[in-house]
């Protein structure tokens, strides 16, 4: 949400406050989600439930393959269910169970398998007064090379050069480790971990980021003042539309066809649905239609 906010205020609103989404998942989307529940379900296998190596990776196939379900990607897509199920063994290949240098770090007698979080930030909600909750997941939490890290693993289609430099100032793992913080639990920084993923080959690649205490908390105040912007927008009821870079990048904005036109609504009701998305119970939700 607060990628989305940042790039455009009016895809924000379109997105997460009408809660209008593309009636046709993305590809990319499906295909990561179903990778990350086979990641989680072969490490508890393996740490929690005593399977060893090889029996810990089929069940994280079965649950690639079960989250993945009967979805059907654009059959120019190389992020098919096989594919998918080839990169997870590609993975643990890579970073065997066992043997990985980032092992799951034990904290209050578990292991910290999947880092899910919810914590109040110091700005209210314009309406019901309450602490506005910056919530998510991450991978894991590791020691690692003699620290602490949240770890989290990513899919794409290349790893080139400037993969591992783009993570330095990214929000999502600046508020990783500021929620890890708010938990009492000290990391060093995040060790990302990505496996491309084309028609003939996988690749792999690693990056460490550092999160020293100023950047936290200018990532704080960053946070609050662009939720701030939000709360006007919403109080003045306009949202500005960005119409520059957001509208392309990363193979163009799902609205850009309504924003091209005067009159979208006829567009959102063909070509989109309403659901909600409840990042606490994660939970979507399909919605009644509602009038503009």
């Amino acid at each position: 949400m607060l990628a989305t906010l940042r790039s455009c205020k009016h895809k924000f609103m379109l997105e997460y406050l009408r809660n209008w989404k593309p009636k046709l998942e993305s590809h990319h989307l499906h295909a990561g989600g179903a990778f990350a529940k086979g990641l989680e379900v072969a490490r508890r296998s393996f740490y929690d439930g005593g399977k060893n190596a090889e029996e810990s990776l089929q069940a994280g196939v079965g649950a690639l393959l079960g989250a993945y379900g009967s979805f059907e990607p654009p059959s120019d897509s190389p992020k098919t269910a096989a594919r998918m199920a080839g990169a997870l063994d590609f993975y643990f290949a890579t970073w065997p169970l066992g043997s990985d240098p980032a092992l799951p770090s034990v904290i209050n007698g578990k292991r910290a398998i999947e880092f899910s979080f919810a914590e109040p930030l110091p700005i209210l909600h314009p309406t019901t007064g309450e602490p506005l909750i910056y919530c998510g997941r991450a991978d894991q939490i590791v020691d690692f090379a003699g620290g602490r890290y949240v770890e989290d693993d990513k899919t794409a289609s290349q790893l080139g050069a400037t993969w591992s430099r783009q993570w330095d100032l990214r929000s999502q793992f600046t508020g990783y480790t500021w929620a890890a913080r708010c938990a009492g639990i000290r990391v060093d920084g995040v060790l990302v971990r990505g496996v491309s993923i084309l028609k003939t080959k996988y690749d792999r690649a690693e990056a460490v980021t550092y999160r020293p205490a100023w950047q936290v908390d200018r990532w704080l105040h960053q946070t609050c003042r662009d939720i701030q912007a939000a709360i006007a927008c919403w109080k003045e009821g306009y949202w500005d539309w960005a119409l520059d870079h957001a509208c392309t990048e990363y193979g163009g904005c799902a609205f850009r066809q309504i924003c091209a036109v005067q009159d979208p609504e006829p567009f959102l009701r063909m070509n989109f649905e309403q659901r909600y998305w409840n990042p606490l119970t994660r939970e979507d939700t399909l919605l009644e239609e509602t009038p503009a």
